[in-house]
């Protein structure tokens, strides 16, 4: 079966690497920097690659490939990150819902969307589970699974959170891919680049380098230069013997001596992410080339998922029925009602009681996405559900005044 993919937000090409490896052709790639277009454009000169904002019409028309196989894209990760203020649907770089969205227009088979783990925290459980209802209406079955990188030989802490969706009659012949071989440590995995240019200590700092990484933390253009990430980050590093306080230019060089030990290259930083030695080559200067590579979506953990929407388009293997777990009764419950409702009212439709600290706890972090009324007259206190407050492809939306103001720096 011949199978295509149209990827947005494609950055340096690890989604698409492995969704290639995966069977799947592409048919287009999207993508805003300009380094990674031409990542993408020297790697693989066959690609059709789109630059510019992806949500931008002049950009790509996405009625062009309506019925693909797959469309698939790691949409930017801060405004989930644990990290950053989780503003998410009010973030202008927030494109989880608009990508959801783009399933009416492409009427993909199958849909694939990854991010970074922020998004499957409490926080955003009502964003969830408005994405699960919008795609059933748009007839698709969509569930979120944490992976884990290490689970599929990728040498490092990297959890992602991953959303597949397919069509009601592929669904039932999805599973998500079975974690594979263990993961080679540091060690094992940089000796021979370490090596490369003679340094005498690489085997020496090889058997140091036991374990595997902490999490590649690809930064973005609104910080510094490139480093291995936050401070715990550069102690475990340092535990590895690895200087995480900035990138080199070359590997350690004879003679070379260190108090912590030498500085990764990016060539070293992208065999943490999964790429094989020197089947990639990466555009820009060293900053851009780490950023390309630490924002990336680890090519095996995206060639195991491939493989597995593959097989469910194939309907390969025993049908299963798909029941999407449920993120916030809450919320579903507010979204059907047609007026205001009471915390007693809210608690006999989800069948719990809530003490009214927690229902507070819970209304507020639905305020942060949705538009939501509280009316506190003479009676008991009333919640109402409003619009999403996300960027679904609206030409007034703020999102784009904000993107255009910030565009410079965002990555």
């Amino acid at each position: 079966m011949s199978l295509n993919v149209v990827e947005i937000c494609a950055g340096a090409g690890g989604q698409a690497l492995g969704l290639e490896q995966a069977g799947f052709e592409h048919e287009l790639a999207v993508e805003l920097d300009a380094n990674a277009c031409r990542t993408l454009r020297e790697n693989r000169p066959s690609w059709k690659v789109a630059e510019g904002d992806v949500a931008d019409p002049e950009v790509w028309n996405p009625a062009d490939y309506e019925g693909v196989s797959l469309l698939a894209g790691g949409v930017p990760c801060p405004p989930f990150t644990i990290a950053g203020k989780q503003l998410g649907a009010t973030d202008e770089r927030d494109l989880f819902a608009w990508a959801v969205e783009l399933a009416a227009t492409v009427q993909p088979r199958a849909l694939l969307l990854e991010n970074v783990r922020g998004l499957s925290m409490p926080r955003f459980a009502g964003y969830r589970q408005h994405v699960l209802d919008r795609l059933a209406e748009l007839n698709y079955i969509g569930e979120w699974k944490l992976l884990q990188a290490s689970d599929y030989s990728v040498p490092q802490l990297r959890p992602r959170f991953v959303l597949v969706a397919l069509r009601a009659e592929d669904a039932p012949y999805f599973t998500w891919p079975e974690p594979s071989d263990a993961p080679p440590s540091v060690g094992e995995t940089l000796l021979n680049a370490m090596a490369a240019d003679g340094w005498e200590g690489a085997a020496a700092w090889a058997r140091k380098a036991n374990r595997i990484a902490p999490t590649i933390v690809g930064g973005s253009k609104k910080h510094g230069g490139a480093d291995l990430g936050p401070t715990r980050a550069k102690r475990a590093w340092a535990e590895l013997g690895v200087d995480a306080l900035g990138v080199a230019d070359n590997p350690p060089q004879p003679g070379d001596r260190f108090t912590v030990g030498p500085k990764l290259t990016a060539e070293m930083v992208a065999l943490i992410q999964g790429w094989k030695p020197g089947s990639w080559k990466f555009s820009g200067r060293k900053t851009a080339k780490y950023r390309q590579i630490g924002n990336a979506f680890p090519p095996p953990v995206a060639a195991a998922v491939g493989h597995s929407i593959r097989r469910a388009l194939e309907h390969d293997g025993l049908p299963t029925e798909r029941v999407p777990a449920e993120h916030d009764p809450i919320y579903k419950v507010l979204r059907t009602a047609a007026d205001f409702l009471t915390r007693h009212q809210i608690e006999r439709a989800i069948g719990t009681t809530l003490e009214a600290s927690e229902l507070e706890r819970r209304i507020s972090l639905l305020s942060r996405d949705f538009d939501l009324q509280v009316r506190n007259g003479n009676g008991p206190v009333e919640y109402k559900l409003g619009s999403f407050r996300a960027f679904l492809g609206q030409q007034g939306h703020l999102r784009n005044e904000l993107f255009q103001a910030n565009r410079s720096r965002i990555s």
